[in-house]
This record gives structure tokens, sequence and C-alpha cells, in this order.
């Protein structure tokens, strides 16, 4: 069969031959509609993600996608078995490890929304906490995932306000008509617009996509300069590094308000949320789809082209799905 094989990391998959997938114990064999190309996809074959080690050689790349049981059953999986990725015609998955995708969405939609969806879930119920009513500031929030976490923030957890912070004026514009309260231009002074913000509505979350130099100025404009300041509590959640891996914080910092920084990726989302996918989060996600209530952009392309999409720009905002 045809995939997008994975032979060295480092290198950009080939749409090559692959051996046919064999059903282990408790699989079967499906047929492949859709696959989503993310930054996991590339960190993992790149050999920069944690779990690149973890990638045997050669292999299939895809963690995702929907794909349709011998018995007609239209799913969405995430559990193909390695070293049979979703970026191929076929893969091997256990039937009791899928969902069903509603009728009325798409195979390209279907397979797009899940990962960021979830991801976003995530971050904001389990790292951010989020309470109804609370102020919400979304760094890198142009993203697809980050677009997901501005809309769910207030869809989904009734958050009273929602600022994003982006580079892409056209994006955050479109944020703004998802719900989007307040936009901050991240080719401006990102601390002066944070500190403004935060001024007038305290944030109670962060969720930061970029870490780097917006990090630094977003963590600096939530520090204190009063030492009879109020007492803010504000947790910031660090999920992506777009901007940089690393940020030079002063210690005063920390010290001057009420900032609790944790951090939001795969090893850190506990057991008790990971088995809600299947049977709450992603009903939820299709459900806030179809009600207009969640927007997700997409592009489709061949799998044939995968080569020439893996490291293409993409539009802000919008998520690659590859078709056999």
């Amino acid at each position: 069969m045809k995939a997008a094989v994975i032979r060295e990391l480092g290198a950009t998959p080939a749409y090559d031959d692959f051996d046919e997938p064999v059903a282990g114990d408790g699989e079967v064999i499906a047929e492949v509609r859709a696959a989503s190309l993310k930054n996991l996809d590339r960190a993992l074959a790149a050999g920069t993600h944690y779990g690149s080690s973890q990638v045997p050689l050669p292999s299939v790349a895809g963690v995702d996608g929907v794909a349709v049981l011998p018995d007609g059953r239209r799913v969405f999986t995430g559990g193909a078995s390695a070293p049979f990725g979703m970026m191929a015609e076929r893969v091997a998955v256990n039937p009791a490890r899928v969902m069903d995708v509603p009728e009325d969405i798409d195979d390209v939609v279907a397979a797009a929304l899940p990962n960021p969806g979830a991801s976003a879930w995530f971050s904001l119920e389990y790292a951010g906490q989020i309470q109804p009513g609370q102020s919400v500031l979304v760094l890198g929030g142009t993203g697809v995932t980050g677009s997901m976490a501005v809309q769910l923030a207030k869809a989904q957890f009734g958050a009273g306000r929602v600022v994003v912070a982006g580079r892409n004026t056209d994006r955050l514009e479109r944020l703004a008509a998802w719900g989007a309260d307040a936009t901050i231009d991240l080719a401006g002074d990102v601390r002066a617009q944070v500190e403004q913000q935060h001024r007038e509505h305290p944030f109670d979350l962060v969720l930061d996509y970029l870490w780097g130099g917006p990090a630094e100025q977003t963590l600096l404009a939530l520090g204190n300069d009063d030492l009879g300041g109020d007492y803010h509590r504000t947790r910031y959640v660090q999920i992506g590094e777009m901007a940089g891996s690393r940020v030079s914080l002063p210690g005063g910092v920390l010290r001057s308000v009420g900032l609790e920084l944790v951090g939001q990726g795969g090893g850190s989302i506990p057991k008790e949320a990971l088995v809600r996918v299947g049977s709450e989060i992603l009903p939820r996600l299709f459900a806030l789809l179809a009600e207009g209530s969640l927007h997700v952009d997409v592009r489709q392309r061949a799998l044939a082209e995968v080569a020439t999409v893996w490291d293409e720009p993409e539009p802000s905002g919008t998520r690659t799905v590859l078709l056999p």
C-alpha cells in the first residue's frame, strides 16, 4: 500500500510503498479516509519531540485520523498500532478504541477537529482549572489549537472575557467574530498591551502557545511593581514554544504576584481525562461544531503530496488534512 513513510528521523516523510498492516489481537483492518497533519506529527518525524525515541524505523507518519471499519462504521481513531500510522491507505485499529463520526460531519473536518479540540479542552479544564466568568488570555491564539481554546473558553466553559494575542490581523478579526472580546497584536508593544488589558480586567488564566519573547513580555506585564499592590491569582499554562524554547524571567516577577506557572503536554494529562476523550469530550466537540459554536478551518491535499506539504507554510489557524 501507499503511505507517508518515515525512514530516518529528521527527513521529510516520502510517499512510498509500505507493508500492508496485519491485524493484531482484537484489531481489524480499516480503510483510511483522512489524516490531519499536525505539529506533533512533524516533531515526531523530525526527532525533536520527547516521544521521538519511540518511533520505529521505518514507520508510517500520522497519529490520528478518520477511517472506515469492515462493518461500515466511519470512525475517528488515534490508536493505530506502530509502525502503521494514519497517513496510509489502510491501518490496523482496535474497534473498542475508536469513536463514531456523526453523519453530518465530513471526513476532512472530522480528522481536523479532535486533536486541537481535545488539547485545548485539557489546557482549559485540567491545567487551567478554568471557572465560569473568569478572564482568559490566549497567547498565540491565532493557530489551530489556540483558536479552539479561544472558542471553547466561552462556548464550553463560560469564560467571562477572552483576549487573544497573535500576529495575523485577519485571523485576529476572525476570532473576534467568533467571540473574542479583545485582541493583542504581537507585532506591537506586547508588554504594554497586556498590562492595559490586565489592569482593566485582571487575567485569571493565561494559555501560552508561544513561550520565548512573547512569554517574557507577558510575564513581566503580569508582575507587580507596587509592594502594596492587590493580590490576584493568575494561572499561567505553558503549552507550546513556537516563539522559542526558553525564557529569561526575573525571580521578582513570581514573588510580586499570585502567579502559578504550570505546563500542559502529553505527559501531564491525567488518566481520568484521557478516558473521557471518546465518551464525552469528542462528542461534545462535534456537537458544538454542528450547532455553530465551534469552527475549524481546513485545507485538504492528496496524501501523494505529503513531501510537498510537510514543511509548506499553512494559512494561519488552518489544519491540513491528507486524503489517500
